[in-house]
């Protein structure tokens, strides 16, 4: 009976906020909803437990399940609120605003994007400034800027898909956007001292890492080891996009999974290193990871659930930690309901952690050619099984179809964890001494040219890909109905079936 409440409270919450994204939920309608659900759960609470056992217990699951139902609308309405009206007074015109940068620039091939938080009066806001390369301005400035105040638009992408762009900076906090305004810094080191230290030390990791390892070879390592894809010129990028390995350097929990678990299989190989200290080898390698990103929201996110389908994979206790999965989504959507619809790499998180405790070991048995010294079969079923379940999510979100896809990511994917610790490993050294980093850069150097001309070499065939912009969500969401089916159709039907 807990496991089901457990189960129902947590997705009636998900499926309440789902609702609430898209669609407006009169807030009286849904505060009588709540009210005739408390009302069911105070009647099916007191009925005969003798007599009327199983529609008693019935009744409390189906209230308790509109209870959180409701609650996830109401969530999602204290955060859907109006715009700020003294901003939006000055939308369209030029204007002066004083604020600090809170968060590290983000580097772009042509430009840099600042966060800005403004306060006038009692509001306060998030302003996006795209500025030019020639100034180095850093997390915690003090800036005076002036310019056009404007609104984000949605727009179209290369592959004839609309970008939700005004949602994607609202999850952010992010309301408005500014082009080029005159900008002048007027002091510095007003940010958060441990998130200062924290992006210093990840600037200087990713310095001593480009010294070792050249261009464009360096911006795939940042791209797999910390996301930072934001520099790739608009040629690489949409190479990545057509051979359908563009999710190799998303920042989910996926990538610092297959690198984590690597890590602690090799301490395991040791006789007299106990399994729970190898798993704690590998939450640490990931507490690295975290702290190299800059401990931004969406690195621990992608930590949490690395760490959960690392402990999953160790102990094969996979449904002890489905919970544990599921409870910090639910943890990270109460946070910021934004992020169940609108942000990407939460759900690609979401969804590749998903296959990484649940499908790699039931395609294990597909890969038994492949050797299993220097852990690659599990490493091929591993990625197998990640590609193989964002794959339709991939579809739906970016419109592209890959005809390549499946051979790119075989000759890729396997040498993706060597490739991830060695850029680690390189980075880490080159901050102790750069000429012991110099021989490893050249190692990484090697695993990413081969993965650079891997791609190439497929993203230049003729119809390698093709745009699918309106693959639709229906289909997107029956494909993985199927999956959900496949993977835990027993458990459903237990969850239904079985007496209470």
């Amino acid at each position: 009976m807990r496991d089901r409440i457990f189960y129902v409270v947590c997705f009636g919450f998900l499926l309440g906020v789902l609702l609430r994204s898209f669609i407006f939920v009169n807030f009286h309608f849904n505060i009588l909803l709540a009210v005739i659900a408390l009302a069911l759960f105070l009647f099916f609470g007191v009925i005969s437990k003798n007599n009327w056992a199983c529609l008693r217990r019935q009744g409390i699951l189906a209230s308790v399940f509109i209870l959180t139902f409701c609650f996830g609308i109401f969530r999602f309405s204290l955060v859907d609120v109006p715009n700020p009206v003294i901003f939006e007074s000055q939308v369209g015109d030029r204007v002066s605003f004083v604020g600090e940068i809170i968060d590290e620039p983000n580097i772009k091939e042509n430009n840099q994007q600042l966060t800005v938080e403004v306060e006038e009066g009692d509001d306060i806001t998030e302003i996006l400034l795209s500025t030019g390369l020639d100034t180095d301005y850093k997390y915690g400035d003090e800036i005076n800027f002036t310019g056009v105040l404007k609104k984000p638009e949605n727009f179209m992408t290369d592959t004839g898909k609309e970008f939700d762009y005004v949602n994607y900076l609202r999850k952010d906090g992010i309301l408005y956007v500014m082009s080029y305004p005159k900008i002048e810094i007027i002091s510095s080191g007003n940010g958060n001292f441990f998130k200062s230290i924290l992006f210093s030390a990840k600037e200087k990791f990713l310095e001593k890492m480009n010294l070792a390892i050249s261009n464009p070879e360096s911006l795939l390592m940042g791209g797999l080891i910390l996301g930072e894809k934001s520099s790739f010129s608009q040629e690489l990028r949409q190479s990545f996009v057509n051979t359908g390995t563009i999710h190799i350097v998303a920042l989910s929990g996926y990538n610092v999974t297959i690198v984590a678990e690597w890590i602690m299989k090799l301490f395991t190989q040791i006789s007299f290193i106990s399994l729970n200290f190898s798993i704690g080898i590998g939450i640490f390698a990931i507490l690295l990871f975290i702290i190299m990103t800059g401990a931004s929201s969406t690195a621990v996110r992608a930590g949490v659930m690395a760490a959960l389908a690392l402990v999953a994979r160790a102990t094969g206790r996979n449904y002890d930690v489905a919970r544990a999965l599921i409870l910090a989504g639910v943890f990270m959507v109460l946070i910021n309901p934004f992020l169940l619809v609108f942000d990407v790499s939460f759900q690609l998180s979401f969804i590749a952690t998903v296959a990484v405790i649940f499908l790699a070991p039931r395609i294990e048995k597909y890969f038994l050619w492949v050797p299993e010294r220097f852990q690659l079969r599990d490493i091929v079923s591993v990625t197998s099984a990640a590609y193989v379940f964002v794959f339709p999510f991939i579809l739906y979100k970016m419109g592209n179809f890959s005809l390549v896809a499946l051979p790119a990511n075989i000759l890729i994917l396997p040498f993706i964890p060597f490739t991830m610790m060695l850029g680690f490993i390189t980075g880490f050294v080159g901050l102790i001494w750069y000429m012991l980093s110099i021989p490893l850069g050249y190692i990484s150097y090697l695993f990413l040219h081969y993965e650079l001309r891997v791609v190439s070499f497929f993203s230049d065939l003729p119809f390698a890909s093709f745009s699918f912009p309106n693959f639709p969500l229906t289909l997107t969401l029956l494909i993985y109905t199927y999956f959900i089916y496949r993977l835990f159709g027993r458990d459903i039907k237990k969850f239904f079936t079985e007496p209470l």
